[in-house]
């Protein structure tokens, strides 16, 4: 028993409880200050994959200030086209707002027939649900919160730009500064750590960003074919939510085909053609052509990512969602350059990338006897 209190390290225990105590600290800080942080995330990512394109134009002579220049009335103008369409898609839905009510009219009065609902031929279908769960409050409610939440993007958007400026135009610094911050190991380990992060993280961002715009040309040429209203606005939907492992697939997918549902009922063919195509595009392109293009770039578990999903949008919503994969990439690599962390790292890791570090582990072990071995093999005279 006295052996058993004596192997029991209190400091261990002490600094893992101080550091769970840290990491929910710092997830308060975290949400409450997201306002500002999560532009300032954005602007950072964004700053990585829009770096080697001022590098780009760098080359052909242009002035850096220049360059940085090109890249934020690149991202302006993707931002007020896309707002652009979106405006005139809400305008669209406005006007085509009494044949949607009517449509949905119908489908209410199959499940109400099906489920013994009260119905009212004379009332709205609005009127009609809103005795069965609160509709037109939640409607309202919705579109306080959308009102507010464009309000909050256009802010939000001003404030990613900014710091991109900013960003980038320290980025042709940054190298310098480490080398006179820093000397000696310490100096090699911190240069690696920012090497990995921007060179992994800028490449998925710019795989994914390709992959994503795929994604949503494809979807937005099928349901056109089929003859879906907004099918544009779809492509978008499927763009953004395409960020979001799994479930932003799964959302675009069940919201395009309850769109058709609601435009084609009671014909089943294109709502059936609606949700084939939205299902075969993510199919296809995330499960076949995304894995053989960016490959295990990232290397972290499934079950990593959805944790991140859940933690990333408690914290910063929506768009915690979106940068969860990238956040969470970051952490593992900084756990990795860590040797107290580097357990963290390979819990956070896929099955391969564990594998890949036990059988380095292996050789390291192998190495290091062969040369205890050769060193206490005496020599002939």
């Amino acid at each position: 028993m006295k052996d058993r209190f004596q192997t029991f390290n209190s400091g261990r225990v002490m600094f893992f409880l101080l550091a769970v105590i840290a990491l929910i600290l710092f997830a308060a800080v975290l949400r409450i200050t997201a306002s500002i942080v999560v532009p300032f995330t954005i602007a950072f990512l964004l700053a990585l994959v829009t770096s080697p394109i001022v590098k780009l134009l760098a080359k052909f002579r242009i002035p850096r200030i220049v360059s940085i220049f090109i890249v934020v009335i690149l991202i302006i103008g993707t931002l007020f086209v896309v707002g652009m369409i979106l405006y005139n898609s809400g305008r669209t839905l406005l006007n085509l707002y009494p044949r949607y009510e009517a449509r949905l009219t119908e489908i209410y009065v199959y499940v109400a027939l099906f489920f013994e609902l009260p119905y009212d031929e004379y009332l709205s279908f609005f009127d009609n649900i809103w005795g069965q769960v609160g509709i037109r409050d939640r409607v309202r409610l919705m579109t306080l919160s959308f009102t507010n939440g464009f309000l909050s993007f256009l802010s939000d958007a001003f404030l990613v730009v900014l710091f991109l400026v900013f960003f980038l135009l320290e980025a042709a610094f940054f190298r310098d500064k480490l080398n006179a911050a820093f000397e000696g190991p310490r100096a090699t380990r911190i240069k690696k750590l920012s090497s990995d992060i921007m060179t992994q993280i800028s490449r998925y961002l710019s795989m994914k960003f390709i992959i994503s715009l795929v994604t949503g040309i494809v979807v937005t040429i099928g349901l056109r074919i089929i003859g879906v209203e907004l099918a544009v606005i779809w492509g978008i939907i499927q763009f953004v939510l395409n960020f979001i492992p799994n479930i932003g697939s799964i959302a675009a997918g069940v919201g395009a085909t309850a769109f058709a549902l609601v435009q084609f009922f009671p014909a089943p063919g294109p709502i059936v053609a609606t949700g084939i195509i939205m299902l075969g595009a993510n199919m296809i392109i995330g499960n076949f052509i995304e894995p053989k293009v960016m490959g295990d770039r990232l290397g972290l578990s499934p079950l990593a990512v959805l944790i991140s999903l859940m933690v990333w949008g408690y914290l910063w919503g929506f768009a915690g969602m979106i940068l969860a994969v990238p956040m969470m990439a970051i952490t593992k690599i900084v756990c990795e350059s860590f040797s107290v962390l580097e357990p963290i790292s390979i819990l956070l890791g896929s099955r391969k990338a564990a594998v890949a570090r036990s059988m380095e582990n292996q050789e390291g072990v192998t190495t290091d006897n062969a040369a205890d071995t050769s060193a206490g093999t005496p020599t002939n005279p």
